[in-house]
């Protein structure tokens, strides 16, 4: 394979520079050529290799450090530890008017730009008009870039670099500023740029756009690798955790409340579950559900189940006393109902299973229990389920 990027062991520390002394101490250390003792670890011993025609989105939430990793890939800035090998012309928008001169016109910084992405003059000409069309910025074109709102500076900036063509094209979240049809146009850029063998790395916070554009997905989660692998089951764990961290933000998950309930859930079970680790259906795949009620009164009780995402949000629920069904009495005082969820049409992601118990006049929620399991499988739908369709002429 014919690799374009690699990292090797690359750590980034920057030197705490709060206090006089420690801007002192971080100078001397830098005149010296000495890593710094104490500072920020942004990003802690990363290994990759990107080849010639992969396509890899960069994801993690803010801070996790994935625009130094792209700042390290460019040049920008070096490494405290390991090393970074390119051999590739790369085309980057890593920041809002980087690269730009703004008391330069839009054309002036058009000719420097291209100039430095190695383009010839003549080369330019030749495509000065299809970066003008596609910039589509009008008479805007020749005033100072000063004067551009940010939506104008990306139209600009990635403009010159569809006319460059480069062999990897590096890009920071910044196709999020423009409107929505200059996204769309850069989107199909992209897209054709991948189908002619191009290299993209894309840091991006929309897991949609990532699954649209890339094979593989790389998770940097507090400045260490979390993940990487196929682009579909990083995204989907990167969903999972993040809803699963709002939810225990929001104090949303429930507890059951034990002997103090009078009809009180004894056991609650998914079949696959093993021990504390939550199992894993493929999507259209069949669940098992096992809810096992005490009764104080020996009657029957009503029992409920429920589909939620990680985040709390509701998706389904079932109420066995509205459809008719009465649970098998195991013994005294104690009942169980058994459901399947046929062929489940969730999409891809981390849900919970919550059980709950009712009284047998099915008008007070007695106790609850929840089981978390992951849906997983490749597909590009959004959403939470999956319904039947189909396209018609």
């Amino acid at each position: 394979m014919d690799t374009l990027v690699s990292l090797e062991g690359v750590s980034k520390i920057y030197p705490r520079v709060h206090q006089p002394r420690e801007r002192m101490l971080a100078f001397i250390a830098l005149l010296l050529g000495r890593v710094p003792e104490q500072g920020a670890v942004v990003l802690n011993d990363i290994n990759l290799n990107v080849v010639r025609g992969q396509s890899l989105g960069i994801i993690g939430e803010n801070g996790a450090g994935k625009s130094t990793l792209l700042k390290l890939l460019t040049g920008i800035i070096q490494p405290t530890h390991g090393r970074v090998l390119t051999k590739a012309s790369i085309g980057a928008m890593l920041e809002l008017g980087a690269g730009f001169e703004p008391d330069f016109s839009g054309l002036d910084n058009v000719r420097m730009k291209a100039s430095l992405l190695g383009l010839s003059n003549r080369e330019l000409d030749e495509r000065l008009d299809d970066i003008l069309a596609f910039a589509d910025i009008g008479d805007y074109i020749h005033e100072p870039v000063k004067h551009y709102s940010s939506g104008m500076v990306v139209r600009l900036g990635f403009a010159v670099i569809t006319a460059c063509k480069p062999d990897l094209l590096i890009t920071d979240e910044v196709l999020s500023v423009g409107d929505e049809s200059f996204q769309k146009k850069c989107i199909r850029w992209i897209e054709q740029f991948l189908q002619q063998g191009g290299t993209l790395l894309l840091v991006s916070h929309s897991m949609y756009v990532v699954q649209k554009l890339c094979q593989k997905a790389l998770w940097i989660h507090g400045g260490t690798v979390r993940q990487y692998g196929d682009v579909f089951s990083v995204t989907q764990a990167y969903l999972a955790w993040h809803e699963r961290r709002s939810a225990r933000e929001k104090e949303s998950s429930l507890q059951a409340t034990g002997d103090a309930a009078s009809y009180r859930i004894e056991k609650f079970f998914l079949e696959g579950a093993q021990d504390d680790n939550p199992p894993i259906y493929a999507m259209g795949e069949d669940i098992n559900v096992e809810l096992q009620i005490y009764s104080p009164d020996d009657r029957p009780p009503v029992g409920v189940v429920g589909v939620v995402r990680a985040d709390g949000t509701p998706v389904y629920g079932v109420v066995s006393d509205n459809e008719g069904i009465l649970p098998v009495k195991l013994r005294a005082h104690y009942y169980r109902f058994r459901l399947r969820l046929n062929r489940i049409g969730l999409l891809p992601g981390s849900y919970s299973m919550r059980g709950h118990s009712m009284d047998p006049e099915g008008v007070r929620l007695f106790d609850s229990c929840e089981q978390v399991f992951t849906i997983t499988g490749n597909t590009k739908e959004v959403g939470y389920i999956r319904l039947p369709h189909e396209w018609l002429d």
